[in-house]
Parts: C-alpha cells; structure tokens; sequence
C-alpha cells in the first residue's frame, strides 16, 4: 500500500512541474507566472481542489507519443473566491505551447458543464498557442466543443477570461464569447491570424504587440475590457469584478452591509458649468453619486464618450451607464454605442440595476459614422434598454437632445424613474439650431439678423432648455437639487427591488447585429 501511495505521490509532483523545471524558469524570467501559480493567487488559500490531473493525450502522431505530460497542458478544478464557489482553468504554455487537443478540451468541458449544474462562475486563464496542430480535426473539434458550451453559458453563469499569454487563431473565440476579457500588458496577445501571415497576405509589418496586444485591443478594438500592468493586477481585477456579479442569473448580487448617514452632497452642486457648452468630467457625479470608492469602470479605454462600469450604492452593486461631456462633448457613436449597448445587456441578464447618467447632445454626424452603420449600432443601445428588466433609473444632468434623449433609457422606452437636475436641458435639439430652422425667415430678413438670431435662441432656449414641460407630462419623475441625487437613488432602487417585468412570450429578439 505505502508503494503505491509513493507512486501515487510521484505522479502528483510530475503533474505539478508541468513542462519541467527549466521551462518554468523560462517562464518566470518573462515575467510570467506558472498555470499552477496563477491559480493560487485566484482562489482563498488552500481552496482550490483540482480535477484531472493525472489526464493525458491520447495521439501518438508526430512523435507525440514519445512525450507524454500529466495535465496535458491545462489546470482545472474549483474552489472559492472570497468564499464565494468558482470554476477555473489555468492553461500551461510550458505543455506543448498550451496546445489545445482532445484531453486538453474534455477537462475545460467538464468544469463548464460543472459550473452550469451548480450555479457558479467559469474563469478562464488563457495561455495558449492555438490549435494543437498534430491532432489535426480533433483539437478543432475540441475548439467547438468549448464554443458551444460558451454559448450555452452565456447569461446563465458569468464567464472571465483572462489572457495570460499568447492567443492565437481559434484560441481568440472562446474568450470573444465569455463576458468579460482581461489582458496583460507586454507579455499577452490576441489575434485570429499572427503578424507573419498577415505580412504575407497584406505585406504589412506590424508586431505582434501592435496587432493585438493589450493597448490595442483595450483602446482601438474594444476586444478587451480591461488592460493590466502585471499578471497580478490582472488576477485581482477578476476578484474585484466578481465581487460585483451575482453567481448565475437566478440570484441577486452580493451585497454589502451599509449604515445609512448623510446621503447629501453638495459638491454636485457646482459641477455643471455656467456655460452649457463647456465639458465637466461625469466620472465626478458618479463619484459622488455610489458608495465611495466602489466604481470600477468597464472599457475605460474604448469609446470614452461613454462611461460604463459598476459601482455600489448604499451597498448594493449597479451598472452605471453615463454619457461623457469631457470627450465629443458625450455624443453617442458607433464605439460608444456597442460599448452601452453589451454593457447594458450583461447587468440585465444577471440581475444587476442599471443607473443611467444623461448628458448628451445626439449622435455624431458625418460620413465616416453613417458609412460604418450609427443606425444599426445606435439601435443596439435602444434596443439593450428597451429589453431590459432589471430595475431602470436615468438621471438627466443637462443636454438630452433628439433621438439620443430617447435612446438613453428614457421613460418612453421603459425607465422606472427619470430625474433631472435643473440644469438640464431637454428638447429635439439646441436652442440656436432649433432657432436657425424655425425663425429662418424673420432672422434673414431683420436688419440686424445676428441680433435677431440671439433674440430667437433665448426664446426656444426659455420654452424648451429646461426639464420643466417633460416633468408636466410625467416624463420626468422629479426634477432635484444635485446634492439630493444620492438620497433619491438609494430610495428608488430600494423601492424597486421587488419589481417583475416579463418581456412577450418568444424564442428569443433579433437585435440589430
């Protein structure tokens, strides 16, 4: 018995090495963390229990059979994160690359499967070359295997990915269909086709850090949700965001315990500048607004006309959508648009309340937006609103201008309680374009047409630049002093808590795409 607990022993120490001591040095010395290592640090200590360690592969193609690596590249199990249950894999690139195969894709499998009969996140830790070219069909039909499983998952559990290294080819396509996607500055990279093919095809150089590293992807692609400096970074990001998501989409998020005291703010007071066209930053009303210290911002590098992210309010999370005045005055565009729109559907499917932060003009003209679809991505941030059913509240600080006005979460389209500070401004579209148009006649035909011009801009500006006639109809629930917007969201959202809404009966919408 004692001989084959040695053995037994012996094979869990092989499994742990992996690819061997020197590759794992190797490693290190690219500032790189081991698959086993990563784990420790995501999970509470001592948690984490592992599955399939002793797996193989099962090829003996190209040699293959002359090595065989306990694990067959990857990491899996389960354990608790923040005392919260969770599912993991670790790929390790110092196996065959990270290769994925068979074996390699029936362990990622069966945690997926395990996570979606028990209610618990799947994250992800990516390190992988591709395809493991010597089982040829198989590994891509491993591929397969995961997409559909991703798929199935997708807003029933959250999924995290976390891209710790290369990830390449059909590698890119199981993260793409996760929730969220973390990548490590210098040392991780994502792209369908590498930098020589796409020299060979197009005759461009460009490395593989510019083609799909993590600035990349977190400022140009939009691919990715959050850039971190280090492996370590990145992993306490994955913490910090599950802290803010519920386990599956039949619970509510954590909540934390929260001592009521003085919910005013007067610093709100003096955020909005005296001239409406100049820019303030909204990232300092949502500050003020939730919990302090509580946002943590999705994209913030993408689309920066539009501020996605959560944040905790008297304890509870929220999803926080909120127009950016500081970039393209907060126009909405295509990037900002797809950025609300995926944002706005993720809090929706997972029971987390949307607060909805409004200062916006329109959308942006011109050739180059209409040329690339702002009417099929704009009515993706309509369309995310309108079915969505989590609890809506929308907050108007100043400009709600023409279609925009409706398109974020305006009464009309669904929203639970609308408030307006009385520095906002609601009406089809500014007051000196709207007075070019409707005046155009008086105004080219007084003696002095300039004068004439600001004459007719006051007047629409006194009818139509403010929340009052919106508030007569009922489209505005209340208008408020800055400093009470805290007070009155808590009150809103907690009044809100119970509320059911159920969409029509069907198979499922067909959002424009």
């Amino acid at each position: 018995m004692q001989e084959k607990l040695n053995q037994l022993q012996q094979k869990i120490e092989e499994a742990k090495l992996g690819g061997g001591e020197k590759r794992i040095e190797a490693q290190h010395k690219k500032g790189k963390l081991t698959a086993r290592e990563r784990l420790e640090l995501l999970f509470d200590k001592g948690s984490f229990q592992e599955m399939g360690m002793l797996v193989q592969h099962r090829s003996t193609n190209f040699g293959l059979d002359k090595q065989k690596f306990l694990g067959d590249g990857v990491v899996t199990g389960y354990g608790k994160v923040a005392g919260r249950l969770v599912y993991a894999f670790s790929q390790d690139f110092t196996v065959l690359g990270g290769s994925l195969a068979e074996a390699h894709a029936e362990k990622i499998c069966k945690i997926m499967d395990l996570a979606m009969k028990n209610g618990a996140p799947v994250i992800g830790l990516n390190d992988s070359g591709g395809a493991r070219i010597q089982e040829g069909v198989v590994s891509l039909g491993g591929y397969a295997d995961i997409f559909y499983r991703n798929t199935l998952a997708s807003g029933v559990i959250p999924q995290l990915s976390a891209i710790m290294g290369p990830c390449a080819g059909g590698a890119v396509y199981s993260p793409a269909l996760t929730d969220f996607i973390l990548m490590v500055e210098n040392t991780s990279y994502m792209f369908v086709t590498g930098p020589n093919v796409v020299k060979t095809v197009t005759n461009e150089d460009v490395t593989a850090e510019e083609l799909g590293g993590a600035d990349t992807h977190a400022a140009k692609s939009g691919v990715t949700h959050f850039a971190c400096a280090n492996e370590v970074d990145a992993i306490n990001h994955l913490k910090q965001l599950i802290s803010y998501v519920p386990s599956n989409c039949e619970e509510e998020a954590p909540r934390l315990a929260y001592i009521a005291g003085n919910e005013s703010r007067e610093k709100l007071n003096n955020i909005i500048p005296e001239n409406p066209n100049q820019p303030y930053d909204i990232r300092e009303v949502i500050a003020e607004t939730t919990d302090s210290d509580t946002f943590l911002e999705v994209h913030k590098d993408y689309a920066e006309n539009i501020v996605v992210g959560f944040a905790r309010l008297a304890g509870r999370s929220i999803g926080v959508v909120a127009n950016q005045p500081s970039v393209l005055a907060g126009v909405l565009d295509v990037n900002s648009s797809k950025k609300g729109a995926r944002f706005v559907r993720f809090c929706d499917a997972f029971n987390i309340p949307l607060l909805v932060f409004e200062d916006v003009p329109g959308f942006l003209p011109g050739t180059d937006q209409e040329w690339n679809a702002i009417i099929t991505n704009g009515a993706k941030l309509l369309y995310a609103f309108c079915e969505a059913t989590v609890p809506r509240v929308t907050v108007i600080t100043r400009k709600a201008y023409g279609g925009a006005y409706d398109v974020m979460n305006s009464k009309h389209i669904g929203a639970d309680m609308n408030f307006a500070w009385p520095s906002a401004e609601i009406a089809v579209m500014g007051a000196k374009g709207a007075a070019e148009i409707i005046f155009r006649k008086e105004i080219s035909e007084a003696a002095d047409s300039a004068a004439k011009l600001k004459e007719k801009e006051a007047e629409y500006a006194e009818l139509f630049a403010n929340p009052y006639n919106a508030a007569v109809r009922g489209y505005v629930d209340e208008i408020i002093k800055p400093d009470q917007t805290r007070e009155r969201l808590i009150r809103a959202f907690e009044m809100l808590e119970n509320k059911v809404d159920n969409l029509p009966k069907k198979r499922h919408g067909n959002i424009p795409l």
